[in-house]
């Protein structure tokens, strides 16, 4: 399956909420996507933004018109990740409230080590 590049305004509008440290911006799949402790709570997929939430988050934002569970390949939920409405996407300050709702719950969940990564020796003593 192919999938459509992020169009050059969806791409701006991530550049613009995506928040500072600690998050840090890289790509994933070829889209732009936004972590905290190894965790993605952004991102864009085609011409969708999605952010990690709460169950909480997650009720109150599928209420929103065009807000549904990601499913990045039909039958595949991404079942803590909702596509961003329309209406909140051409909200910016709203926008910034939900990536801060996103980057919050994302930032309390476990550190996410690397696979393969070398562990921390325990000191002797």
């Amino acid at each position: 399956m192919k999938w459509k590049k992020s169009s050059a305004e969806l791409v701006k509008v991530f550049e613009e909420v995506v928040p500072g440290p600690p998050a840090t911006a890289r790509q994933m799949f070829g889209f732009p996507a936004a972590f905290v402790n190894g965790h993605m709570f952004m991102g864009l997929h085609q011409n969708d933004m999605i952010l990690r939430l709460d169950q909480d988050s997650r009720t109150e934002i599928c209420n929103a018109k065009g807000a549904r569970i990601f499913e990045p390949m039909p039958g595949r939920p991404m079942r803590e990740y909702v596509v961003v409405p329309p209406a909140i996407l051409g909200d910016r300050d709203q926008l910034k409230l939900w990536v801060g709702k996103a980057l919050k719950y994302a930032a309390a969940l476990p550190v996410k080590v690397k696979k393969g990564a070398p562990k921390k020796k325990r000191a002797q003593g």
